[in-house]
């Protein structure tokens, strides 16, 4: 069974924004949904915060379609942030996942006594959130285990849990056919899938319509990922050029085409 990808928003990519702004931005702009952030705009904990940021989404007509929370697996619980706190703020939120980062450290600095380390606590946490109806979605980033794709897959084959799922987005500087690979060997785990267009660098921020020819090869390949967990699965913009509403507009209104 195939999902129709929704159009949504990551809210830290305005994080100097208030939550009613984004609203009014994600609503103007025609999207379906927000990811809210954990590290401003729902701070972990702030239960009060996490109930009047879902009223307002849910006003505005439009879904929370995950928290963002910048849990990190292996680390955050010895900081002093449990994951319990992160969960009940994930509820409050109305947010059907929660977005974690698997790890410290890349995959090649990581020895094989720490993966397991975070193979097993993503299972815990995947036990807890699957208690209260919500699943746990790995982030795909540097500097942690699912800097490749290779590593990202591997390791949800180690974790092999039925609450665990991976958000998506394509390396930066890998070509699209090396990308399409990495996309589908994740693909019966995939929650939600990250949309931006850079060029060499995080730093080279374009117009998501430059990347047309890669994108809509991508996001075809995500609708026709299997489903296995409930909830919809979104488009998320993350990232636009400049950090501006307007680049929000414009992106937006490509991704709709798109899809």
């Amino acid at each position: 069974m195939a999902l129709a990808l929704l159009p949504g928003l990551v809210s830290i990519t305005f994080r100097k924004h208030s939550p009613e702004e984004i609203v009014a931005a994600v609503r103007a702009a025609g999207l379906a949904g927000i990811e809210w952030g954990g590290d401003g705009h729902v701070p972990h904990n702030d239960l009060a915060a996490a109930r009047r940021v879902r009223e307002l989404t849910e006003q505005a007509g439009l879904q929370v379609a995950a928290y963002g929370s910048y849990y990190r697996v292996g680390r955050s619980e010895s900081e002093g942030l449990s994951f319990e706190r992160v969960l009940e703020t994930a509820v409050e939120l109305g947010a059907p996942t929660i977005r974690v980062w698997p790890g410290t450290a890349g995959s090649e600095a990581t020895d094989e006594e720490g993966r397991w380390k975070i193979v097993r606590e993503l299972q815990r946490i995947g036990d807890l959130a699957s208690r209260a109806r919500v699943s746990v979605s790995l982030e795909y980033h540097r500097g942690t285990l699912t800097d490749t794709d290779d590593s990202a897959n591997q390791l949800l084959v180690e974790v092999d849990h039925r609450n665990v799922f991976t958000y998506w987005q394509p390396q930066v500087g890998a070509g699209a056919e090396e990308a399409l690979a990495g996309l589908r060997q994740v693909a019966p785990r995939l929650s939600h899938v990250n949309v931006f267009h850079w060029g060499a660098t995080s730093e080279d921020r374009r117009e998501l319509a430059e990347g047309a020819g890669v994108w809509a090869r991508y996001l075809a390949a995500a609708a026709a990922a299997p489903v296995l967990g409930g909830g919809g699965r979104f488009a998320l913009l993350e990232f636009v050029r400049g950090d501006t509403l307007e680049q929000l507009a414009a992106d937006a209104a490509t991704l709709r085409g798109w899809l």
